[in-house]
């Protein structure tokens, strides 16, 4: 496994360089490292790592998020409390509707099949859109019109509505019936998930306070935290709970309870990304079927932008009436098209379900990966300076 380690981190690391020099989003060299060391191609990488792969990636996940609730300020999340809110659900409507005005014509499906598709691709990548809305908060830019903070609470909730409508339409598909707290369990999970997080994070914070513990000791233990409350979503059968969101939520409230304390957190888990990133992506790509994207044909690629579509008219329905300029209404639109994680964990589901609908599902999981991760990312990069306004100091 050692050996493997050193593949995914040295490869991740020159291929994320190779695209940084030509201008491309890192992530996106990092994904088609994965591609190459993976068992679909080179077969580097040892099985003892890939099966842990999926625990690997939400480790990952965890340091994005408590990055994320650290740098979070309430008060300015509040201002955009609203469209915030829409962002959460409002997108992945409009993504899976279209998706099923679209599959039927493009791919042959039926409609439940293409909503279970939808659901499928509608699922923003936190794993590319969190970091990069941190970076425009440590910059000051659109957080005035807290753009970055709205963008930030809706990818983080968005997974948790699409997978709830992707566990609904694959249990209608094998005859299972729907059931109407499927979709109740949406806000209790994100409300649940907020209270445990912040009751978690007030604890620490307190404990911090008190025990004088060293800066070492405090990023050990809201990491072993954020494990727990990820660990704790397991228990959706007794009450529905967001864990990400929870986790985001402890560093939000630890942020609010101390900022020097978060600031000199949030300094550890920044620099604990920068293997992270690469152990994410590498995998990401580790675990991308190279049969699935020769077996893809021009109506899969139109299906993905033609999806693309549908949700980014949901962003513009989402922030209409906020006063934001068109400019920064399209960088909302932008930033919220990237995917990459949820497509990879639950792309071939169907498939193993034994779905008549699980060859093409992750077919077109694996391109909305490859177009969008780096299409997205680099779209971000590109417009957040021309397109966002950056705070002077006193504002």
């Amino acid at each position: 496994m050692l050996i493997s380690i050193a593949v995914v981190l040295l490869s991740g690391l020159a291929f994320g360089w190779i695209c940084k020099k030509v201008r491309v989003p890192a992530l996106f060299g990092m994904i088609i490292a994965g591609m190459l060391a993976g068992p679909h191609a080179l077969d580097l990488l040892d099985g003892s790592l890939l099966s842990v792969s999926a625990d690997l990636r939400r480790i990952a996940l965890i340091i994005i998020l408590i990055r994320a609730g650290l740098k979070l300020d309430l008060a300015d999340l509040r201002k955009v409390g609203r469209p915030a809110l829409l962002m959460c659900f409002v997108p992945a409507c409009f993504e899976v509707a279209g998706t099923v005005l679209l599959a039927p014509l493009l791919l042959g499906l039926s409609a439940l099949e293409s909503a279970i598709l939808g659901a499928v691709i509608a699922a923003v990548s936190p794993a590319v859109v969190v970091p990069r809305m941190i970076r425009l908060m440590d910059e000051r830019r659109g957080t005035g019109e807290g753009i970055p903070q709205m963008i930030l609470a809706g990818a983080s909730a968005d997974d948790v509505f699409v997978i709830v409508l992707f566990t609904a339409f694959t249990g209608i598909a094998r005859g299972e019936s729907l059931s109407v707290l499927r979709f109740v369990s949406v806000p209790v999970s994100v409300l649940t998930g907020i209270l445990i997080g912040g009751g978690v994070g007030f604890v620490l914070a307190c404990f911090f306070n008190r025990a004088r513990v060293t800066p070492v000791v405090r990023t050990v233990l809201l990491f072993a935290a954020g494990f727990i409350l990820n660990w704790a979503e397991g228990a959706q059968d007794v009450v529905p709970f967001a864990g990400l969101i929870a986790i985001m939520a402890a560093g939000t409230v630890i942020k609010r309870r101390d900022g020097e304390m978060a600031r000199q957190l949030s300094d550890v888990f920044d620099k604990l990304w920068v293997p992270a990133e690469i152990f994410l992506f590498v995998l990401v790509g580790a675990s991308v079927a190279a049969g699935s994207v020769r077996s893809a044909g021009l109506p899969s690629v139109l299906l993905v932008f033609g999806a693309l579509v549908f949700r980014m008219a949901g962003v513009l329905l989402s922030v209409a009436g906020t006063g934001l300029t068109w400019k920064e209404t399209a960088f909302c639109m932008l930033s919220y098209t990237p995917k990459a994680t949820v497509q990879a964990a639950i792309g071939g589901l169907p498939l193993a379900m034994g779905l008549d609908c699980g060859g093409t599902v992750l077919t077109v999981s694996v391109i909305a990966i490859l177009i969008t991760a780096p299409l997205g990312a680099f779209a971000i990069d590109g417009t957040c300076s021309r397109f966002l306004r950056q705070e002077t100091a006193k504002e």
